[in-house]
């Protein structure tokens, strides 16, 4: 029986494509997606059978196992009930996207454990598990209405070039599938990275889109100092605290971002671009720290969500995050850990902006040595 092709494109109807899909997944068969990376393959992880038919299409070796495509990044605990610190990071960071991460699912309340037995050895035989969310709409939308993950390895015999058009696809498995969806070329035309994360360190199993800069990136420990225009208080907490980190760390200020920590600060209502206040510029620079180069950024979706620290200056600030952004109260504290306020020293003469920068500096040596060093990504 040939291969039912749909030109995802030219459909009328797009929701009748993903029911196809979602129909042709729940009667065992295996169905083509494209994703950002490279076509994939996919079976419902519930259906050994299923897995079988992917296995004997694939000619896969045993000691391959397939990925897992999960829904969402919620779902990460599901999976990986003692997930790190790191492991967080990354599925928070890299998820939907181009990153398989393998973890460890061997805890008896992943929900790997509960998937049928004969379909363990074939998706986690070393009591790893690779998990990926591809950022691709077809396979999100299918996601959504099946009741558990589905096993995804990319459209080709093994050892074979990847599949970046649907053609390619059908001209590889043939009639081993029960759907192709055809959505033309790939936007990245080439496979995911895919990352092994034990405790907080990171090895890359296979290079892909992500590069090694990037994931290391993004593997980082960041800490965000917010106020209100990011032009004094919030810059001078981002360079004292880069002082006393690299002190702690025992390297240079420029070697942190290598060392696996990063910060920054922002504004609730900064001007892009604007230049730090020259007390402040003043008074850092009296103290052997530059802020000339310094330019303002407002409080922004990707810092909030990128952030493993959000410090405040004032509990209104604070407060002012939590309204907009609930997800990062557990993570956003005031500075002060009393409790008190960093009062705003624009507007005065430059002894106040020494007595601020006391202040900031108190409250940043003792952060600094309150930070888990586990958190941070391990060094080569």
């Amino acid at each position: 029986m040939a291969v039912r092709v749909i030109d995802v494109k030219a459909a009328e109807d797009r929701r009748d494509v993903i029911h196809r899909a979602v129909q042709s997944l729940a009667e065992g068969q295996i169905v083509a997606f494209p994703t950002e990376t490279v076509y994939g393959v996919a079976v419902s992880a519930l259906n050994a059978s299923a897995i079988d038919r992917l296995m004997e299409a694939k000619g896969r070796p045993k000691n391959q196992p397939f990925a897992l495509a999960i829904r969402s990044k919620d779902e990460l605990l599901d999976y990986v009930p003692q997930a790190t610190p790191l492991m967080k990071r990354l599925a928070m960071r890299c998820w939907p996207g181009p990153v398989t991460l393998v973890l460890p699912c061997d805890d008896p309340r992943s929900v790997v454990q509960s998937l049928p037995p004969s379909v363990i050895p074939a998706i986690a035989p070393s009591g790893f598990v690779g998990l990926r969310i591809p950022s691709h709409d077809l396979i999100q939308e299918a996601m959504r209405l099946l009741p558990g993950p589905l096993a995804l390895t990319s459209a080709n015999r093994s050892g074979e070039p990847d599949a970046v058009r649907g053609a390619e696809v059908t001209e590889a498995l043939g009639d081993a599938l029960g759907l192709v969806l055809d959505c033309g070329k790939c936007r990245y035309a080439q496979p995911s990275t895919v990352v092994r994360v034990v405790g907080n360190k990171v090895e890359i199993l296979r290079s892909g889109v992500v590069s090694e800069k990037v994931l290391k990136r993004l593997s980082s420990y960041c800490v965000v100092f917010v106020c209100t225009g990011n032009t004094c208080r919030s810059p001078m907490a981002e360079v004292l605290m880069q002082k006393h980190a690299a002190e702690r760390f025992g390297c240079k200020i420029e070697e942190l971002d290598g060392r696996g920590f990063i910060v920054a600060s922002a504004g609730l209502a900064a001007f892009p671009g604007g230049r730090a206040a020259p007390e402040a510029i003043k008074v850092m620079g009296d103290r052997g720290l530059d802020l000339s180069a310094h330019a303002s950024q407002p409080l922004s979706d990707r810092l909030i969500e990128h952030a493993d620290l959000i410090l405040t200056m004032t509990s209104s600030h604070r407060d002012a995050i939590i309204a907009q952004w609930p997800d990062a109260a557990d993570y956003t504290h005031n500075l002060c850990l009393d409790g008190f306020d960093v009062a705003d020293p624009i507007g005065h003469p430059e002894v106040v902006y020494q007595q601020c920068a006391d202040q900031i500096e108190a409250e940043v040596i003792a952060r600094v040595r309150a930070i888990d060093l586990d958190q941070l990504p391990a060094t080569s």
